[in-house]
Parts: C-alpha cells; structure tokens; sequence
C-alpha cells in the first residue's frame, strides 16, 4: 500500500498531537510493509545500572507502530494500541539510541496487527521484540 504521509508529515503530526514525545523519536526510513524510528536516547531513559529502561523500549515499539500505521491510512490521531506483548532479550549498549524496525502483517478496517524488532546502535542482535495490535477509528 502507497503510504499516504512521507517522513515529514508524520514528524509535524507527531509534534503537533505528541508535544510530550519532544524529540526522543527520529523517523528515519518509510519501508514497503511498516518504518524505521529510533530513539535518541538521553538520561531520562536510562534506569539504574545505564541501560535503556523497559518502559522507553516499550513507547520505541509503540510509537514505531503508531507510525507504520498513520503512514498508510492517513492522520488519524485516534488509533489506539488494543494489545502489546514485548520480550526483552538482551542488554542493549550504554548511551547508545535503539532502531525499530516495524512490520505491519495485517491492515485492515478496524485492526492493525504487527511485529517491532529493536536493535541497540552498533549491535546486530535484537535487545527487544514486541507484537502489537492497533484499534483503527471507524472513519
């Protein structure tokens, strides 16, 4: 499916509806079936012992959706997460951002279900993987 929002209409939407993200999420790769977003890390998501805390790879995969989904069906600032499952499978690099890479499965009316796979800058193995549901609006 052509995506109906390129990189920066999703950016401004972001800003304008998710004033609170500020800059944490950087979009950087529309791909054929979902998106690329990283998290520019800060100190802020950092829990004890430096490593990139739970709930920020959470909102990574979570956001990364969102995206993957208002890229293809247009700003509908009322989709909503209906399920998330995240496994956390390795410690991701200290200070380093995480890329997301998400791929919507299905796209339908009502439902969006897809897969997150987020890596730690410099690593090539997976720190997390999350499997996502998405309530679509009826229009």
């Amino acid at each position: 499916m052509k995506p109906k929002m390129d990189i920066p209409a999703l950016q401004a939407f972001v800003s304008r509806e998710f004033p609170q993200l500020g800059d944490d999420f950087l979009i950087e790769e529309l791909t054929e079936d979902g998106v690329r977003v990283r998290l520019q890390v800060g100190k802020r998501h950092l829990r004890p012992g430096g490593t990139v805390s739970g709930p920020s790879m959470f909102s990574l995969a979570d956001v990364g959706m969102y995206l993957a989904i208002l890229a293809r069906i247009g700003p509908v600032a009322l989709a909503v997460t209906t399920s998330c499952s995240i496994d956390f499978m390795r410690k991701p690099a200290a200070g380093a951002d995480l890329i997301c890479d998400v791929r919507l499965l299905k796209l339908g009316r009502v439902l969006a279900v897809g897969d997150a796979l987020i890596t730690s800058a410099g690593q090539s193995a997976p720190v997390a993987r999350a499997s996502l549901t998405y309530s679509i609006p009826p229009k």
